[in-house]
């Protein structure tokens, strides 16, 4: 399942020629992220009381379109899943008119907060932690 929440490219986080500032599309895709843990009944006070939290270990952005103040976006997020302790993380910045401005994919784990190791089999943590573990299956 995709999730998406949308977002209003706001006129301080633009740089000198207008466009949105480099670093914010990173910000967009993080917010999205913590949206879907969110909606998905993982808030981060749900995750410490769990002794685990979410990291990025790899993050990727290839720029498409340019994006300017006033501009509202679509941020997807996806986590994708195969055996060990990562797992993908899709996202897309798609524009009104279906252009896609962005493309962040990486790679993620989920700290064990006492150990600072990596735990096993971060999908089966995440469901059961989660209300809505439906909205975590990519």
């Amino acid at each position: 399942m995709t999730f998406f929440t949308d977002v209003t490219v706001r006129g301080y986080e633009l740089d000198t020629q207008g466009h949105l500032n480099q670093a914010v599309y990173l910000q967009y895709a993080e917010h999205a992220r913590w949206e879907l843990l969110r909606a998905a009944g993982l808030s981060q006070e749900k995750l410490l009381a769990g002794g685990v939290g979410p990291v990025a270990l790899e993050v990727n952005v290839k720029y498409a379109r340019e994006l300017r103040g006033g501009d509202r976006v679509r941020v997807s997020c996806r986590f994708v899943y195969g055996e060990g302790k990562t797992f993908r993380v899709e996202q897309r910045i798609v524009k009104e008119d279906g252009t896609t401005a962005a493309e962040i994919t990486g790679v993620a784990g989920m700290l064990d907060l006492s150990s600072r190791r990596l735990i096993a089999d971060p999908a089966g943590h995440l469901a059961q932690l989660a209300d809505h573990p439906e909205l975590l299956e990519g």
